[in-house]
């Protein structure tokens, strides 16, 4: 789907004749308020905490669940999307870090497979791991030895999951780089520097990057009606 294509798509979704999924859209926007309303310090990680953060994640897989019943592409984002929750409540405790990335890599694998392989673009490739090699360069000095290669690996999930999303276009291709901005900040506040403001960016570009991807999936949305 073109982005000229996807763009009327989402027109027809917020419409007056699709009134139904704007308020599947309601616990989301209510959740995330609620998370930054709360704002939960990071240094008192809880069960609670991690059940909050989660929270909007969650209703974007109720959405979905609502919005585009029993179709493959959105069994696929729901999968990318519990898999980022469990992500998420990971990296509330810092010593389960390794085990949201995993998480966080396996929803990216998802988002892969969701927007699929064609057209490939290999060039648009190259322009994201030169930029990707650029970024590295000045985190992998800052790595423990025994976290080179898995942020690697990351990077190199996360650089092909951009890569598909920019190729898809429209809403995917901006999901995608706002979550590379949000991983890229989160990364280089916790390895390199304290950055100002750096949870509040990490956050808002990722709950719009989980928007943004998962809109791109519906095309001739259905609704539940039991």
């Amino acid at each position: 789907m073109d982005a000229r294509k996807e763009g009327l798509l989402l027109k027809t979704l917020f419409s007056d004749q699709h009134p139904q999924v704007r308020r599947w859209l309601v616990p989301f926007i209510l959740a995330c308020s609620f998370y930054f309303l709360l704002w939960i310090p990071e240094d008192q990680p809880s069960w609670v905490s991690a059940l909050v953060k989660c929270l909007p994640i969650l209703c974007l897989v109720v959405f979905l669940w609502a919005v585009t019943p029993g179709r493959s592409s959105s069994w696929l984002l729901q999968g990318a999307l519990v898999c980022s929750a469990v992500g998420d409540a990971c990296l509330i405790w810092p010593e389960a870090f390794l085990y949201g990335m995993a998480a966080f890599s396996a929803a990216h694998l998802f988002y892969l497979r969701a927007f699929g392989l064609s057209p490939l673009q290999p060039g648009l490739l190259l322009y994201i791991m030169l930029a990707s090699l650029i970024y590295y360069s000045f985190l992998l000095p800052h790595l423990e030895p025994d976290m080179v290669l898995p942020v690697l690996a990351y990077g190199l999930i996360l650089s092909s999951m951009l890569w598909r999303s920019l190729v898809r276009g429209g809403s995917a291709g901006w999901g995608g780089v706002l979550f590379t901005i949000s991983d890229g900040v989160l990364a280089w506040n916790a390895f390199i520097c304290s950055l100002p403001f750096a949870r509040h960016v990490i956050m808002t570009t990722y709950y719009a990057a989980q928007l943004l991807l998962i809109l791109s999936g519906p095309r001739n949305p259905g609704l539940k009606t039991h």
